[in-house]
């Protein structure tokens, strides 16, 4: 087993709907928990639903790549050395909860 990590892209919109004004944010490493290292990571990706796109905010998939169970990112390591503990975790999300979906997306295509 592996985690599928999912780099994202948090953005918001300092105009308005008519007027939009994006600026970048930041964003998060989402990891799939207990991923298959045969799996349809595509499928993966598009089942997390991570991405999503409102008038005044948006969160994109930038990249994503498979790692060893023990995986941590940049931030977390940071607040290891900092702070002697991860206070702020990157969010996760368990494989079996999306399974079924990831499953119905695999058939699609």
């Amino acid at each position: 087993m592996a985690i599928l990590v999912i780099e994202t892209q948090y953005r918001e919109n300092y105009g308005t709907p008519l007027e939009p004004y994006w600026k970048n944010k930041g964003g998060s490493s989402y990891k799939v928990l207990d991923v298959d290292l045969n799996a349809d990571y595509n499928a993966i990706v598009e089942a997390s639903e991570v991405a999503y796109n409102g008038p005044m905010m948006s969160q994109s998939v930038i990249s994503w790549h498979v790692e060893s169970d023990d995986w941590q990112s940049d931030f977390e390591l940071g607040q290891l050395k900092w702070d002697g503990e991860i206070a702020y975790p990157e969010p996760t999300i368990p494989y079996n909860d999306i399974k079924e979906l990831v499953e119905c997306l695999v058939q699609q295509h």
